[in-house]
């Protein structure tokens, strides 16, 4: 790769790190071919961009936003082959990634960074696929939010209509 080309990569990478706050890093070698165009494939149907990059592309293009985003407690997953998944869900990697491994032994995750937050190895696969994405969130707030305004609507219309009810039959006693 020639200089110039190198540091297209680096701009194209800082880009990706600045508008994702959701990327995992992966070690998809020993995939085959067919494996790894099967899970581009998967990938790509389900929203989530996947580069395989040199790692010292990589730093490179997370350097400058290190600190302030704790990069630097990725440095260390950046070793090996290195294939980076980005997507705007926080969850659908880790599930993407956990259900292609029923039928294969990678792709194994090295990192994910999820909101400046840094999850590593391998072990915090499961962790990550249980994470609920913001429209989940949303939806069981406002599910939580309607619940009770429900109820006593509800109850106002049901005892509404109870007490207009009683009032009818009374005045059809009286007659």
């Amino acid at each position: 790769m020639k200089k110039g080309e190198k540091a297209l990569m680096i701009d194209e990478l800082k880009e990706k790190f600045a508008n994702n706050p959701f990327f995992y890093i992966t070690d998809s070698s020993a995939l085959t071919v067919e494996a790894i165009n099967k899970f581009r494939r998967i990938c790509y149907d389900k929203g989530i961009e996947v580069h395989v990059v040199k790692n010292t592309l990589a730093k490179k293009a997370m350097e400058p936003n290190a600190e302030e985003k704790n990069y630097v407690a990725i440095y260390d997953a950046l070793h090996g082959p290195t294939t980076l998944l980005f997507c705007e869900t926080a969850n659908l990697p880790a599930k993407v990634i956990k259900e292609f491994r029923k039928t294969n032994e990678k792709p194994v995750l090295k990192a994910a960074y999820i909101d400046s937050g840094v999850f590593m190895g391998d072990n915090q696969l499961d962790v990550l696929a249980a994470l609920k994405s913001k429209n989940e969130l949303i939806g069981e707030i406002v599910g939580l939010l309607q619940s009770p305004a429900k109820n006593v609507i509800s109850a106002l219309k049901s005892g509404g209509n109870t007490i207009a009810g009683l009032v009818k039959a009374l005045e059809e006693r009286a007659n």
